[in-house]
């Protein structure tokens, strides 16, 4: 299967694995059919047929994804893909849509964008041994690999010693040393980083990853602040394994490892009348004797382990297993509309119906954790801070579960809340290392005595993650004093950071993060290069346009500020950033009745943007304090943990003479933070 995972297309490949292509496939104004004897894609418009070259097929399990040669080196994602199960033909592009909850209906991306460009996005784990040789002068790739496919010496190091001894050995003759790294001698923590490195949705902080290596020191882990996640942790997007085998209690016991259910090429250890041999060791009683366990028959699918523990549902049409192991929860598909493995079978019931069953089976509500969790997420999600005591409880609790800790601590906005900040220096000690990665980037966000200590002491954590986000969090304050003890370990964290953000610098989004690295290190105009380029790369991401001109106003260059935002409107009309951000820049240039139409409007796209209601009460308290009021109370309501709301709204109930009301505000406000001496100097003027 992984020696598999990228070949050269060919006569026989296609003879011996697709079936013809019958109808043109409509996509955009074009049409486009696969001509598997002649290896083409041919694309019909109005203006011309053009043949694209098939020259590698990527995958097969589930789906052939097919490659063709592009520009400057590229090799581009061909519009349609085969469906292996179902032996048919479709519109690669329009199968990846999400299709979120609540969410409006998204595009599809253009086949010819980055996204699906193989030298960007998914080569390193499809191929072996790869070079991209990127050039930026000329946007061009010369990408080289040894072998299509994953081979051995990606999960075993350099073989060519190996390969010598053992030719000269004689047959028959065990080796007295192996000379490549050998998966038997590993942990099984180290056997689970040796398959993450490809079976993970996350950030790579590095180029290179070695079979020895740790994930935590080349990685960052998407959780479920991804929308591709349902809030009980369930798949909805393409989100791979880590995250939710991370969520595994047999994963979190240390004694399950990636090896034990599969081959190092992939294959399932396990024959199908054996599946539950699978979990035999520690579960021996109920693999003996399924059917008390399941309430299903012993031999039918619903006694084996992998059919409730392990459900598969699918995305894009690739077909997934759930790794978090967890026992089915159909009261989460009643209140979060996530799958569960009930209903993925009974397919003519509802999950009311599957929850009154699995309730009369278990004495105990196992369900009610998972609930529990998933409500925090799904609040933090819609940014209903009335459960934030909860959360931070949660992130506080030493038993809580990595990926929903970690999940909050990104959902939850940095602010000097005193709760909120403990939560998070807390959490920068945390035995998990994806945790104090978010919570030392989150802390970066607070600029508090408490919390660049912290910054500056994680800088010298075990892991990079760590160390390279408190570096991260230390740049945006350039004129930190660092006692000396401590200069030698943030430049050796500040150099991983740096290269961190420009490992890849064929991904826009380097130059982007190179950008707000700059802009934090106050080199306004390297920092506006740095975004362009990432334009150049990526003409359509809004974000660099938005940033370009936060460092033009800074610069003092308004006009230029507010041509990149200008620019930004024209593509997204209704984009929150830019209509924030031009709202901000025409207050800045008193153009309060234009600063005021762009800060509704991104309220309006956004009802619980607490900034935008705050500044149209700064706005608006120069006429109408009523109004002032109420947009105060607004951004007081949607983020109560964040105290300059909640004492500009004392501040304005004052100046309109509500006395009583901004006293009471205020009161409750020093409840929360005590250490607020603009609100205590307010309550003792008001109160004289």
């Amino acid at each position: 299967m992984h020696g598999l995972a990228m070949q050269p297309y060919s006569a026989s490949f296609a003879m011996e694995n697709l079936t013809p292509h019958q109808r043109d496939i409509p996509i955009g104004k074009a049409k486009y059919r696969a001509v598997i004897h002649e290896g083409v894609v041919l694309k019909t418009d109005r203006m011309e047929r053009k043949k694209f070259k098939i020259e590698q097929v990527l995958g097969g399990k589930n789906v052939y994804y097919f490659l063709t040669p592009f520009s400057k080196g590229r090799l581009q994602t061909l519009p349609i893909a085969y469906d292996v199960n179902k032996k048919e033909w479709f519109d690669t592009a329009a199968s990846g849509i999400r299709h979120f909850p609540g969410a409006e209906q998204v595009e599809a991306v253009d086949w010819r964008e980055y996204p699906y460009t193989f030298n960007t996005a998914c080569y390193g784990c499809h191929v072996s041994q790869l070079s991209t040789n990127y050039n930026l002068e000329t946007f061009t790739y010369q990408t080289t690999w040894n072998e299509p496919g994953i081979n051995c010496e990606t999960c075993h190091g350099p073989s060519a010693e190996h390969n010598r001894i053992a030719k000269s050995t004689p047959k028959g003759q065990p080796l007295l040393e192996l000379h490549i790294i050998s998966t038997r001698t590993m942990t099984k923590t180290q056997r689970n980083d040796l398959c993450s490195g490809c079976h993970a949705k996350a950030s790579p902080l590095t180029l290179q990853y070695g079979p020895e290596d740790r994930f935590y020191d080349h990685f960052d882990l998407m959780t479920l602040e991804d929308p591709d996640y349902y809030p009980d942790g369930r798949d909805l997007g393409e989100n791979y394994t880590l995250t939710s085998w991370a969520m595994s209690p047999c994963v979190k016991s240390g004694q399950l490892d990636c090896m034990h259910c599969h081959t190092s090429s992939g294959r399932y250890r396990f024959k199908k009348e054996m599946f539950n041999n699978a979990c035999m060791p520690c579960h021996e009683d109920k693999v003996k004797n399924p059917a008390v366990h399941t309430h299903h028959p012993a031999q039918s699918e619903g006694s084996k382990c992998i059919s409730c523990h392990m459900p598969m549902t699918a995305f894009a049409r690739m077909n997934r297993s759930d790794h978090s192991m967890l026992p089915p929860t159909p009261a989460a598909t009643m209140a979060f509309n996530s799958p569960n493995a009930c209903n993925l079978c009974h397919q003519d019931k509802d999950a009311h119906w599957a929850d009154t069953f699995v309730r009369q089976w278990r004495t105990r509500d196992y369900q009610a954790p998972v609930l529990k969790r998933a409500a925090l997420i799904d609040a933090a999600r819609k940014r209903d801070w009335t459960k934030l005591t909860e959360m931070i409880a949660y992130i506080a609790d030493p038993k809580h579960d990595e990926i929903f800790a970690t999940s909050l601590i990104r959902l939850i906005p940095p602010s000097q809340d005193g709760k909120v900040q403990d939560a998070l220096i807390g959490a920068a000690h945390d035995p998990s290392p994806l945790v104090r990665g978010a919570a030392v980037q989150a802390l970066g966000s607070i600029p508090t005595p408490g919390s660049l200590q912290t910054l500056v002491m994680a800088t010298a954590d075990e892991f990079r993650l760590v160390r390279v986000r408190a570096a991260a969090g230390i740049a945006a304050f350039p004129n930190l004093a660092v006692p000396p003890a401590y200069q030698a370990q943030l430049r050796t964290a500040n150099d991983e950071y740096l290269a961190s953000i420009t490992a890849r610098p064929d991904q826009w989004t380097s130059h982007y993060n190179l950008g707000n690295h700059l802009l934090g290190q106050r080199e306004l105009k390297n920092a506006v290069t740095s975004y362009q380029m990432a334009l150049v790369l990526n003409p359509q991401a809004i974000m660099p346009m938005v940033n370009t001109s936060v460092a033009y106003a800074r610069l003092g260059e308004n006009e230029k500020a507010e041509g990149a935002l200008g620019k930004a409107l024209a593509q997204a009309p209704d984009n929150v950033a830019v209509n924030f951000n031009m709202g901000l820049l025409k207050a800045a240039k008193n153009e309060l009745a234009a600063a005021e139409m762009h800060l509704k409007k991104a309220f309006k796209t956004d009802p619980q943007m607490a900034q935008a209601a705050y500044n149209l009460c700064i706005i608006t308290a120069k006429d109408r304090i009523g109004e002032a009021v109420a947009w105060c109370r607004i951004a007081a309501d949607i983020s109560p943990q964040e105290p300059k709301y909640a004492y500009t709204l004392a501040f304005y109930l004052n100046q309109k003479g509500d006395k009583d009301a901004a006293i009471t505000t205020l009161e409750a406000l020093l409840v929360k933070s005590p250490q607020h001496k603009d609100a205590e100097r307010l309550l003792k003027e008001i109160s004289r």
